[in-house]
Parts: structure tokens; C-alpha cells; sequence
């Protein structure tokens, strides 16, 4: 029987994950004339061009990716960047948008995805790449949501924010955005290149402040934060959402046939994240989409989605629930800086983890849920899927 569910939990979770196929959300939306040039940052990047240049073959075509996700794509120049820690290779694909803008006329296409924010670092001022990733590692470790990291991210850059939307200014400019945000705020999604950003440089202040880290970002960052100039005014654009976690999730539901749809998105504290599943989860199967947070204390591997799985475990096991599984994954199949893309655990899954000889306090205490999923084999492992629409989950009891 466990078998049998953990069988169905992935067939639900890989329907969410097909609802989020870039390529056809991008041929559905696609202008009905060329574009003079695409650009296509994020983790679905390459999925997203190739749908473009399928429709508008010959177009300069410019491709930012993680590595996992990035191919070579004819017709188009594929760039290799570091996530979720920006890299010098994010930096030339930054470098190589700004270049393209400026060395073409005509209208613009940019396909946006999950991911982009890091992938795509484009440093104002004085500010250095490795300034900017330290301010990342610092929001991380302070269990930064993802509207707080971008609107750090937003502030210290060239691109992200409308950036990318000023730099092409008088120009037709269309932007295809797939949704790993909650809620699908544009302005949040890869730190909004073409809308409006999220707040000023006294917002993002503030937000230093509040975390306790002002003082622990670089002085180029202090410098460009405190500048006296006013924020400049968005170009406008044509944003259209094309894909996003509640479509996924409606999705998954329609998979399973009778399903329990948590309403609200899953968010917060992982720990606290798993208790709410574990409320409103009844008999038969439950399903739900969101982001969590994890709060950096140890120096172990994982990301959320393995950790709240983990956690979830715990809690079947303090209700005494038997003949349970539960699937918590992340649509993009990359689980924090894992191979993993989350956990599929069940009622065997912390005798597993006891029997190899883990002590599943201390992994977590270490946010080692990387190694704890490991010692019971219960690693979700997909490989890159090309999309991202955030994380999605499956309970079946």
C-alpha cells in the first residue's frame, strides 16, 4: 500500500510540474509580430527561447540559466549563471542583455522565470558581484522571505526592479513571466525586471536594519543605499503571466481526481508549515502549493522542501497517523543548493532514518535534511525540469 501511494503522490506532483510547461505558455502568448531581439533569464529559460524561437527563428536570441537547465539552443547564445549565489557568469549574462539593448532598435521580447534574480546581477555603482552575493548569504541566513530578498536585490541593481524596462525606454517592450511567487506579485518575480520594484532604497534600508545586518553589508552597498538621487521612474511594459503555482496546484488536484485543496498558499516557517498541513489534512489526499523558510544554523546541507517533509514526518508520527505518505517538492527540481528536489516520506521514513544510524534532532538542528533523507532513501530526485512555479506539495493518508 505504501508503495502504491508514494507511486500516486509522484504522478500528482509530475502533473503539477507538466501545468507549468514553459513552451506552451510562451507560444500562447507570443506577440504576432517579430521581435527585433528575446532575452530569457531564469530556470525555465531555455524552455521559454526555445518556444520563441520556434515561432520567430533568426531573432538574436540571449539565454541566462542555471546550469542544471542550461543546453545549447541553435539560434540562440546560452550563458551559464550561478544560483541561488550570484556568479561571474550571471554577471556577463548581465552584461550581455545591457549590450544587446543598447546595440539593436526595434521591439523587445524578455521571458521571464523563477530564478532570475540571482541569475541575472547586474551591480549599481560601486558595488561589487562578491558585495552583492554577501548581501544574499546574509538575508538567507536571516530567514529572508523572497519579496525581502528581492527588494535587496532590486535596489542594488542595474536590471532588476524595471531596470531592464528603463533600459529599453521608447521601445515596444513584452515581457512572458512564469510564477514562482506566491500570489504572482510581478514586481517579485526574478526582482521584477520590467515592473515597478518593490520599494526605495529607505525601504531596503530599513530592511537592513530590522534584520540586524546594516552593518554587515559592505560599505559600497551602505554608500549607494544612502545616495541622495531619486529613484527613477519605470518605463512601461507589457507584462503577461503565463504560468503559475496555482495553476499547478489546481492541476494536481484535477490528477488525483477527489482531492483536499489547502486554499491558502503554504508559507513561513517550515515547522510551522508542517503543523498547518497537518491540520488540515483529512482521510484520502490533500494537496497544496506555497513557499516556506528556513532559518540558516548549521552548516549542514538541505533546502525547504526536504526539511519541511522531514517535519512533516514528525508530526504524522507525534498523531500517531499510520499508512501515510507524504510528497514535498520543488517544481523546478532543485531543492536549495541540493540535487534533491525535496522529500517523499511515509510512516517507515524516521525508523529509516534511526535504523542507518542518524540522530534526526541534531541533522535538523545542523539543516542537515540532505544527509537525513538520505539515510532513509527518501530523496526526491527529478533532475532540472525547465520550469519553476515554487513548491508543491502531497499528502495522501
Amino acid at each position: 500500500m505504501t508503495q502504491d501511494m508514494r507511486q500516486t503522490a509522484t504522478r500528482i506532483f509530475n502533473a503539477g510540474v507538466a501545468a507549468a510547461d514553459p513552451f506552451t505558455g510562451v507560444q500562447g502568448a507570443l506577440p504576432d509580430t517579430a521581435p527585433a531581439l528575446i532575452l530569457s533569464v531564469g530556470k525555465a529559460a531555455r524552455r521559454m527561447a526555445e518556444a520563441a524561437l520556434d515561432r520567430f527563428a533568426g531573432v538574436p536570441t540571449i539565454v541566462v540559466t542555471n546550469a542544471e537547465n542550461a543546453a545549447p539552443l541553435d539560434g540562440a547564445t546560452v550563458i551559464t549563471a550561478g544560483h541561488p549565489v550570484p556568479d561571474e557568469g550571471g554577471a556577463a549574462g548581465a552584461r550581455a542583455f545591457i549590450e544587446a539593448i543598447q546595440s539593436t532598435t526595434g521591439p523587445v521580447l524578455v521571458l521571464v522565470s523563477g530564478g532570475g534574480s540571482a541569475l541575472l546581477p547586474a551591480p549599481a555603482g560601486n558595488i561589487t558581484l562578491e558585495d552583492k552575493a554577501e548581501v544574499s548569504r546574509l538575508l538567507l541566513a536571516s530567514g529572508a522571505d523572497i519579496r525581502t530578498m528581492n527588494l535587496l536585490r532590486q535596489q542594488l541593481s542595474l536590471i532588476k526592479g524595471g531596470g531592464l524596462a528603463r533600459l529599453c525606454a521608447g521601445r515596444d517592450l513584452r515581457a512572458l513571466i512564469l510564477s514562482d511567487v506566491v500570489g504572482d506579485d510581478l514586481s517579485t518575480i526574478a526582482s521584477g525586471p520590467t515592473v515597478a520594484p518593490l520599494g526605495t532604497r529607505a525601504d531596503a534600508i530599513a530592511v537592513l536594519e530590522r534584520l540586524n545586518i546594516w552593518d554587515r553589508v559592505a560599505q559600497s552597498v551602505r554608500d549607494w543605499l544612502t545616495r541622495s538621487d531619486a529613484d527613477q521612474p519605470i518605463a512601461e511594459a507589457q507584462n503577461i503571466l503565463i504560468g503559475s503555482n496555482a495553476q499547478s496546484v489546481a492541476a494536481m488536484a484535477a490528477e488525483a481526481g477527489v482531492a483536499h485543496v489547502i486554499p491558502a498558499a503554504i508559507e513561513g516557517d517550515v515547522a510551522d508549515a508542517a503543523r498547518e498541513i497537518c491540520d488540515a489534512a483529512g482521510e484520502g489526499i490533500t494537496i497544496w502549493g506555497g513557499e516556506t523558510t528556513v532559518t540558516l544554523k548549521g552548516t549542514g546541507r538541505g533546502g525547504r522542501n526536504q526539511e519541511l517533509a522531514l517535519r512533516i514526518a514528525l508530526e504524522a508520527q507525534a498523531r500517531g497517523w499510520t499508512n501515510w505518505t507524504c510528497l514535498q517538492g520543488g517544481s523546478d527540481g532543485r531543492d536549495g543548493p541540493t540535487d534533491a528536489a525535496g522529500g517523499l516520506v511515509d510512516e517507515g521514513t524516521l525508523a529509516r532514518i534511526a535504523a542507518a544510524g542518524g540522530d534526526l534532532a541534531a541533522l535538523l538542528d545542523n539543516n542537515d535534511s540532505y544527509a537525513a533523507l538520505g539515510f532513509a532513501g527518501d530523496l526526491l530526485m527529478t533532475g532540472g525540469t525547465g520550469t519553476n512555479v515554487a513548491d508543491l506539495g502531497v499528502l495522501i493518508r
